[in-house]
């Protein structure tokens, strides 16, 4: 069967008509992994009990039907998400080669539940790219650094760099990355997938390597957005393990598939937030105007502008970095303590391995946010608590939920992101702006669609909502896909012609 832009509903009508068995589509996925992977370096490593977990899949499927949509469909996990197997799990560096974590990821349990194969690993910005000031996004000591599917010389945007370029690179149907700020959608909007950050607390990070606690979040990348919607009901839930979770009781679905409807931009009111978050790339601008035209089009109602009034007090504070720095340290120690087969317990042990193996660890960039991290106090240090404070007040009710209460909104839109920059490990990224920062600082969810190209390179376009609007958000991004169907496979040219 041919597998590329090859959908869930696809794979599985294929696989019921016993045409495909799982067994024989993971080989498939592997078999490209093999001959795409030496020059993406998307995949850190092959689970190998994948064949095997596929074959059993074959036998239940046989005796007892499947599970569901994920029954047999192989899925891809960011090397932050632990699972407690074959595999590593390291943040992409050699420090933690050989932990044990001591169970399976909640999210990887699910999935496992759900009758997913999980695949492998991916690459990702060492340590979620909260490691250097100066880092190159998609590198790690273990992985080299991953490239964009469409040009060869261009990044995939970090910190979920391999979770992205996989899925665009028909590498797996679906995969898992984490956002803190940006990395789902950055990475996604850069490599022309669909990525879903989610409201903090949707999805557990119980055995997910941290940043912070108040802005991490598990989320999904795939082709399409019902493919999005499908994995993210798989992974949501109360976790006794993330007292976050708790909040979103009576919040999350199991299945998001309802809320895909085409006519779903009628009467949608959608503000365009300009302010900060166009204007730092021309061609990403004239794409996305392009977009909101069509929004018009599908029947929605454009508010323009729609500012976010913190927009600029928000971009210039330092209270997000602040607030990740404390974290960190506390969240760090906190994992780490529960490895086994590991010298790695602290975060003062990460520094300290990195600085013994700097000719790996160093070589392209340094551990500064880790130095900073160590010097920071408890979560109880009142600088901390007010600029955690600072930045929910700037980005929930003086920000998003304003803008959204003034206009009655149903959706914010603006450019995910500009289009993909030359890879440089020398001077690290050429990062010119994104639109991630309201969203991951109130916690809110947002949703990254391909909008369209330039010079062959995709951009996206984001749908930021409320808490828990991820219903609302994906009604309107499915419809905005159908109507425009943007994707398309990409060429893996050496550099822009």
């Amino acid at each position: 069967m041919h597998i590329e832009e090859a959908t869930i509903a696809e794979l599985q009508a294929a696989m019921s008509q016993g045409k495909l068995t799982a067994c024989q589509l993971t080989e498939l996925y592997i078999e490209r992994i093999q001959t795409l992977n030496p020059q993406l370096h998307a995949i850190l490593e092959i689970n190998p009990d994948a064949l095997k977990i596929a074959n059993a899949l074959d036998q239940e499927r046989a005796s007892t039907g499947p599970r569901g949509p994920l029954h047999g469909i192989p899925v891809l996990l960011k090397d932050n998400i632990a699972t407690a197997d074959l595999m590593e799990t390291t943040a992409g560096s050699l420090a933690l080669l050989g932990a044990r974590p001591p169970r399976d990821a909640f999210v990887a349990q699910k999935l496992r539940e759900a009758g997913a194969v999980i695949l492998g690993k991916t690459n990702l910005s060492e340590w979620a790219n909260f490691r250097s000031s100066a880092s190159a996004s998609g590198w790690s000591a273990r992985g080299g650094v991953a490239r964009n599917p469409y040009v060869l010389d261009r990044t995939v945007c970090g910190s979920s760099s391999g979770s992205a370029s996989a899925i665009s690179a028909n590498l797996a149907v679906v995969s898992l990355g984490t956002e803190t700020d940006g990395s789902i959608l950055c990475p996604a909007g850069i490599t022309g997938v669909v990525g879903i950050k989610p409201t903090v607390g949707l999805t557990s990070r119980a055995g997910v390597i941290p940043i912070a606690h108040s802005q991490d979040t598990v989320g999904p990348f795939a082709r399409t957005v019902t493919d999005a919607a499908i994995l993210l009901g798989a992974i949501t839930g109360v976790d006794e393990r993330d007292p976050f979770t708790g909040e979103s009781a009576n919040h999350f679905h199991k299945d998001y598939t309802p809320f895909l409807d085409k006519q779903g931009l009628k009467g949608a009111r959608i503000g365009v937030s300009r302010q900060v978050y166009f204007g730092y790339s021309p061609k990403a601008d004239a794409i996305i105007n392009t977009a909101i035209q069509e929004l018009k089009e599908l029947g929605a109602i454009i508010i323009d502008p729609a500012d976010i009034p913190t927009a600029r007090q928000m971009a210039e504070s330092e209270a997000e970095m602040k607030v990740l720095l404390h974290e960190l340290k506390a969240d760090m120690n906190a994992y780490l303590s529960e490895l086994g087969n590991t010298e790695m317990h602290t975060l003062a042990d990460l520094i300290a391995f990195n600085t013994a193996h700097a000719e790996e660890e160093l070589i392209y960039f340094g551990q500064e946010h880790f130095l900073q991290a160590q010097e920071t106090g408890d979560l109880n240090d009142p600088d901390y608590l007010a600029a955690l404070a600072e930045n929910h007040r700037l980005s929930r009710q003086e920000g998003i939920d304003k803008v959204m209460n003034d206009y009655q909104l149903d959706a914010l839109v603006m450019p995910t992101v500009s289009p993909a920059w030359t890879i440089d490990l020398v001077n690290g990224d050429h990062y010119t702006g994104s639109s991630s920062q309201p969203a991951a600082l109130a916690g809110y969810p947002a949703i990254t669609v391909p909008a369209g190209y330039s010079h062959g390179l995709p951009v996206g376009i984001t749908f930021m909502g409320r808490a828990y609007s991820e219903p609302t958000l994906i009604r309107l991004a499915y419809a905005f896909e159908q109507s425009t169907l943007q994707r398309r496979a990409p060429q893996f040219l050496p550099t822009i012609q």
